[in-house]
């Protein structure tokens, strides 16, 4: 009992008596504990779309390595190396090699590191058709049309993810899109002449839609070739042809008669569109036997709309000059339609002018009719999607 007794004292005197030494310092954290990395590394399938993020949780960022099949992944630390964030988004289907290292708050070194890989896309998104053509040259007032190949509901993201590059320093333009799958590029002014012009699409791992991503990147380039530049004044029915400035032709035409709304020639500013000899040309609406009917093979022909009008060649000398007799195209003297034939570019302006029906914005590449206001709220990017 004695002995109990002492044994308990004693132990209340311990307890009683002040700590000398210092309380024991927690356990330091493991390496990879004060490092997060999103998506997390491991087996589990990685949602595709979005960023990669390497946090330090309150520490610091030394360096950071992503690879993807070997090539490395671009970003950007934060402010005060917090952070670290990829420029590109998680591609559909990709595996991703992550390292990290960095230095804890209370200066401890950290690391961490791993490989995950993306699910794969329910539905990709690619390119279709673009243009210019790559390499082509095109004329000043040449659009930019890109076609994908599935419907876009998630268009900012992919606007965001197109990209024009001029040389010879920027050119302001925007993006209009047309419907879910079309979207057309349009310089506020003319291309400057001799510009080189690359289209970037950054569309892998972009978000499209429900489901569907982009999964690879599309890249075109073409020329703007010299500043020619059409007038047509179907009252005094004739051609002006300018190149860079100067006049080098004037051609007596004729054109649409105005008996009918489709007999009329539009006016305002048209592109040319393509052109090919012959072209067989086929009264619209209209059967064999029809009055108005015809079905002729028409010779240096230059599209300027799709309601049908060309600058095209006919031997009708006697009209040009003196009276519109066409069904709304511009009829030119053989000779003379070859030469301008030989002489254009897609996207050559062509402008017409001395009839009472207007070139609509959507009638071929008439987006030069619309104002500059109204073509950028066609852009899906705040600010009307300006790039400069």
């Amino acid at each position: 009992m004695r002995r109990a007794a002492a044994l308990s004292l004693i132990v209340l005197l311990l307890l009683a008596t002040p700590a000398c030494a210092a309380a024991p310092r927690p356990a330091a954290q493991g390496p990879d504990h004060a490092l997060r990395i999103t998506p997390a590394p491991g087996p589990a399938r990685a949602a595709p779309g979005q960023p990669i993020m390497i946090t330090a949780n309150g520490g610091t960022l030394r360096e950071v390595q992503v690879t993807s099949g070997g090539v490395p992944v671009p970003g950007r630390f934060a402010p005060g190396r917090t952070s670290w964030r990829s420029s590109r988004p998680v591609v559909p289907g990709r595996a991703y090699q992550v390292r990290a290292e960095g230095m804890s708050p209370s200066g401890d070194p950290m690391a961490a590191g791993g490989r995950f890989r993306a699910a794969r896309a329910g539905q990709t998104l690619g390119v279709r058709y673009v243009s210019p053509l790559p390499g082509e040259t095109v004329g000043v007032g040449a659009p930019i049309i890109v076609v994908f190949d599935t419907p876009v509901h998630e268009r900012a993201a992919v606007e965001q993810a197109l990209r024009v590059h001029t040389s010879g320093g920027p050119v302001a333009g925007a993006w209009r899109w047309i419907d879910d799958t079309q979207v057309i590029y349009r310089p506020r002014a003319y291309w400057p002449s001799g510009t080189r012009v690359r289209l970037t699409a950054d569309l892998a791992g972009v978000r499209a839609a429900d489901r569907t991503y982009g999964v690879a990147d599309h890249t075109s380039d073409f020329a703007v070739g010299r500043r020619q530049i059409s007038h047509i004044d179907t009252r005094a029915k004739r051609m002006t042809v300018t190149v860079d400035g100067r006049v080098v032709r004037r051609i007596p035409i004729s054109a649409g008669n105005a008996r009918t709304l489709e007999y009329t020639t539009t006016s305002g500013t048209h592109l040319t569109m393509e052109k090919a000899n012959p072209v067989r040309m086929v009264s619209p609406g209209r059967k064999k036997g029809d009055p108005g009917y015809y079905n002729v093979l028409i010779d240096h022909a230059v599209r300027i709309s799709n309601s049908g009008e060309y600058v095209h060649a006919k031997n009708n000398v006697w009209a040009q000059g003196r009276v519109n007799v066409s069904h709304g195209c511009v009829n030119v003297r053989p000779d003379l339609a070859a030469w301008f034939y030989d002489r254009s570019l897609r996207g050559d302006p062509v402008v017409i002018t001395g009839t009472n029906r207007p070139l609509e914005w959507w009638n071929g590449w008439g987006y030069w009719q619309m104002p500059w206001s109204q073509w950028r709220e066609g852009s899906a990017l705040p600010e009307g999607g300006l790039s400069r």
